[in-house]
Parts: structure tokens; C-alpha cells; sequence
């Protein structure tokens, strides 16, 4: 493991010279590229280095140690080894963890798709609670959101919304949300006290460039619409409103949020690319189903992996067991402490596939 994180140490350090050399500079391809790379290793080096700054800390005291020292010093010196040699087996453990292989769609903006599914108007109001928890979560990290396209329905809802979280390491922690929510409440329509259970789905898929999906103008069906509101009513007289089919794939993206056609069009693109690119990854990740089974966050859409339980102030996530009794926080976007657990068991279980 030393061997690795001096070699990573080593590139790093070239990639500084790098990124000074007015020829690199002078190439926004190779400064990009080299930049991100850099980005990357700055965690495990700066551990690295930290790490190799108390070993000789460590050395030191020992040697110390060895001296004939009164007993006050003696005192001292065990008291810094101890506390030394816990926070050396604490950087080990980092670093294994940083060493872990990264999923290379962690640092990509996001784009999220929320509809409301089983349960009619309940359903689709607990859509636009998840739509609320989550922007209030992205505002919580700094991250920008844009609202892409949204299908609200005449009680406050949404049957669809799909926008996109802008912002440093979006994905690495929003992909846990991929799939299935469940809620459980007495609807504000219902006079008998009942709790009804609803569901929503959360599609959540890493922002995709140019050069990762190559998409050909042929391969895709261009139409325009006016665009409407809740109940179809038209709400704009031109033609504002675009559909892109690929044909190859089938996929369809209608987007009609803004009142110009151009943006709207470069909106669909955005998310057909997204799409296309999350198709070729789950087609990519069925060939390797042990690898399915170790990551946490990246299951089937139809799977229940959480449940948001009103009476109870109550939020389970399925796939850890893991139940919170403080829903009205989560919904609020105060969700660390469900991602950080969903982040350590993922962990674990690759570091326990990398000890097999």
C-alpha cells in the first residue's frame, strides 16, 4: 500500500510541474485533463503526507524514549506515543478507504427525476416533497439547481420533475436516492384518519459530455409542440415545446419549461444525454452482477429502498436497515446522516471483497 500512495505522491507532484508548463497551459484539453486528475489525488496525498509526517513523529518520540528522562518526561512521551500511534492506524484506515476504486461519475453534476407513482394526488404531493428535501439538501452543499422540466398537478404536486444539481461531488452523493420511496400518512383529504402508503421514484443519473456519448444528428427525431399546463391546456401559442427521440435507443425527452425553443432544445439534449449514457451503464453493470450486489446505491428503479413514516416522524432506508425517528429534519434536507451510512457500508463491503 506504501508503494502505491508514494507512486500517487510522485504523480502528483509531476502533475504540479505540469499544470505550470505554458505549453499544457496553452491547451484547455490538457489543462482540463490534467486538472482533474490532480483534483482526485489531492485526498489520498494529503493523507499520504500527514500520514508520513506522523510515522516520523512517531520515530522520534520513541528514540526519546530510549533517553534517560525523569518522570514527568516519561509521562509525556508515552502519552504523545499512544495518541500518535492511534492517529497512525486512523490515516491507515483513511487510506485504504482512498485507495478504494472511485466510481468515475462522482464528481459529475446530476440530473434527478422524481414522479409521482402509486397513490394519484397523495402520490404526486410526495413527489414535491422529495423535490423540496433535495433542493434544500443542494443548498445546504453550495450546489446549484435547475429545474429542467415539471408536470405539477392541480392539488400542489408534481406527477413529473426533473432538474439538475450542479456542484462538486454531486453525484458520489445523490446517486444513493436511485429508486423507489415510500411514504406513509393520513392524506389532508382523507376525513377518516386513515394512513395511506404512496410511492414516488427517483431517477438520479450523472451529467454526461460531448465526447462520452456520441450522438449523430440523423439518429434523432426532432419535434415541436405548444406547450401546455396542468389538465392540457395550451399556455403558450408558439411553438416553444420540444421532443427528441433517439431513435437507436427509443429514448424520448420532452422539455418545455422555457418559453424559448432554443433553450428548451438544448435542455432535452442535456437530459437525452444523461439518459443514454445511464442506459449504456446499467447495460454495462448487468454483466458484472457481483459487482450490482456490493454497491449500495445503484439497484433496480423498482426497488423500495426507503420509507418516510409520518405518524411515527420516522424514515427507514431498506437496503442498510438503518431507521431514523426525525423525518421532519430529513425532509427539511438534512439528509448526511442517511448518505454517510449508505458511503460506509458501500466502503465496507468493497474493502471486505478486496481482504477476500
Amino acid at each position: 500500500m506504501l508503494d502505491r500512495l508514494q507512486s500517487l505522491e510522485d504523480r502528483y507532484n509531476k502533475l504540479n510541474e505540469l499544470l505550470s508548463d505554458p505549453e499544457i497551459i496553452s491547451d484547455a484539453n490538457k489543462l482540463r485533463e490534467y486538472s482533474k486528475e490532480q483534483s482526485g489525488l489531492e485526498d489520498v496525498v494529503q493523507a499520504y503526507r500527514e500520514y508520513k509526517d506522523v510515522v516520523q513523529q512517531l520515530k522520534d518520540a520513541k528514540e526519546m524514549q530510549e533517553e534517560q528522562l525523569d518522570e514527568e518526561m516519561e509521562e509525556m512521551v508515552k502519552l504523545e506515543i499512544s495518541e500518535l500511534t492511534e492517529n497512525k492506524q486512523q490515516l491507515e484506515e483513511k487510506m485504504k478507504v482512498l485507495l478504494l476504486p472511485k466510481d468515475p461519475n462522482d464528481d459529475k453534476n446530476v440530473f434527478m427525476e422524481i414522479r409521482g407513482a402509486a397513490g394519484g394526488d397523495e402520490a404526486a404531493l410526495f413527489a414535491g416533497d422529495l423535490y423540496r428535501m433535495y433542493a434544500r439538501y443542494a443548498e445546504s452543499y453550495g450546489w446549484k439547481l435547475e429545474v429542467m422540466e415539471a408536470h405539477t398537478t392541480g392539488v400542489g404536486g408534481y406527477k413529473e420533475i426533473i432538474f439538475m444539481i450542479s456542484g462538486k461531488g454531486a453525484y458520489s452523493r445523490l446517486k444513493y436516492e436511485n429508486g423507489a420511496h415510500r411514504v406513509q400518512r393520513v392524506p389532508e383529504t382523507e376525513s377518516g384518519g386513515r394512513i395511506h402508503t404512496s410511492t414516488a421514484t427517483v431517477a438520479v443519473l450523472p451529467e454526461a459530455e460531448e465526447v462520452e456519448v456520441d450522438i449523430h444528428d440523423k439518429d434523432i427525431r426532432v419535434d415541436t409542440f405548444a406547450s401546455s399546463g396542468p389538465g392540457g391546456q395550451s399556455v403558450n401559442t408558439t411553438m416553444s415545446a420540444v421532443r427528441l427521440t433517439h431513435i437507436p435507443t427509443g429514448i424520448v425527452v420532452s422539455i418545455q419549461d422555457e418559453k424559448s425553443q432554443i433553450k428548451n432544445k438544448e435542455k432535452a439534449m442535456k437530459v437525452l444525454r444523461a439518459r443514454i449514457y445511464d442506459m449504456y451503464q446499467q447495460e454495462a453493470q448487468a454483466e458484472y452482477d457481483e459487482n450490482r450486489k456490493s454497491a449500495v446505491g445503484t439497484g433496480d428503479r423498482s426497488e423500495r429502498i426507503r420509507t418516510y413514516n409520518f405518524p411515527q416522524n420516522r424514515v427507514t432506508d431498506h437496503r442498510i436497515g438503518l431507521t431514523i425517528q426525525k423525518l421532519d429534519q430529513i425532509l427539511e434536507g438534512k439528509l448526511d446522516d442517511i448518505i454517510d451510512a449508505l458511503i460506509m457500508e458501500e466502503q465496507t463491503k468493497k474493502l471486505e471483497q478486496i481482504g477476500e
